[in-house]
């Protein structure tokens, strides 16, 4: 191949890969340019609406409800506005209708404490209020608020034959409060502190069983309350999954399990309650149970186990069973 022939081929191909450059950047270039959706935002005003599902019977906290954009031709006169409604006379109020999650709050669907009917919408499916009378001593100093949970003991004296047994014994557990005093919130001074006062009495949300016990426990002794610690709530539930008591469906959402787990927490416990007695503090105190009156300890015809004649005892005795013999041996005389 001579000289001009190498130079013309050179030529080509120098040609070839400048036109197939030019023709891709003409074809990248028209291609149709990628829209971007741009956020609209809703052309309203802020409007309460619930963070999560809020059946019957919640008390708002600020974790349960909050402010969000929404049309303005879709708000109503019932919902509360941002800048209008006052949040902090809304939180402690109780749903009267159940509110679905993202679902706007509206004014008739709360009822504010004193409002009529306030503690009914309160009380869970269910259950009822019943009040205790308390004092300074009973009732925990007067540290005991609204919205607490509480264990119930019952002190009582039993009467017989000898010194009478000394008993507490707590056979209630994690009462919700749910007024003290006839009131259904906190006082609290203008700084925000809450008022700490000496309460006479406490209404307490329980089962209809648990209700008949309190009031049957109210004429036998004298009941006092023992507050509950937060930390208690996740050991309570911890043991009533590993039981069972609460059934987890397996395709159950976020919001169920939440719902489910809430009501295990707040489930008042009646059983398997502890118990001191006199004993167990002092051991000048009874122990055991005392024999009721009317009742006679057993009586037996006890062999002097030293010399003499049989002689009729009345008291404790121990039978004592050698062969075919069964002697009454008298323990104390």
């Amino acid at each position: 191949m001579d000289r001009k022939k190498l130079i013309l081929l050179l030529g080509a191909l120098i040609v070839a890969i400048g036109t197939a450059m030019a023709a891709r950047s003409m074809f990248a270039g028209s291609a149709a340019p990628q829209a971007e959706a741009a956020p609209v935002e809703p052309d309203g005003p802020k409007v309460l609406v619930a963070k999560r599902a809020l059946p019957v019977g919640t008390i708002l906290n600020a974790d349960s409800v909050g402010y969000q954009l929404w049309p303005k031709e879709m708000v109503q006169d019932a919902y509360f506005i941002d800048g209008e409604a006052d949040m902090s006379k809304l939180l402690g109020t109780v749903v009267r209708h159940p509110i679905t999650a993202g679902e706007p709050v509206t004014q008739g669907s709360l009822v504010a404490p004193g409002d009529r009917g306030f503690l009914a919408a309160a009380l869970g499916p269910g259950m009822r209020a019943v009040t205790v009378p308390v004092s300074a001593k009973t009732g925990v100093g007067g540290f005991i608020f609204p919205g607490d949970h509480v264990d119930l003991m019952l002190t009582q004296t039993v009467s017989g034959q000898g010194p009478q047994l000394a008993t507490t014994e707590t056979f209630l557990r994690n009462l919700r409060v749910l007024a003290t005093d006839q009131s259904t919130e906190s006082t609290t001074t203008e700084d925000g502190k809450t008022v700490v006062r000496q309460i006479r009495t406490v209404t307490l949300e329980a089962t209809p069983k648990i209700a008949e016990k309190i009031t049957v426990a109210q004429t036998i002794g004298t009941l006092s309350l023992s507050l509950r610690s937060i930390a208690d709530n996740q050991s309570d539930l911890e043991r009533a999954l590993a039981s069972g008591a609460v059934d987890m469906p397996a395709n159950a959402s976020q919001e169920q399990e939440e719902a489910l787990l809430r009501k295990a927490v707040a489930r008042p416990q009646d059983g398997s309650g502890s118990f001191v007695t006199g004993g167990d503090v002092s051991r000048f105190q009874r122990r055991t149970m005392p024999a009721q009156g009317g009742e006679s300890a057993p009586s037996a015809l006890v062999t002097n186990v030293t010399s003499g004649p049989a002689e009729s005892y009345t008291g404790p005795v121990v039978r004592v069973a050698r062969g075919n013999t069964v002697e009454a041996v008298a323990v104390s005389k």
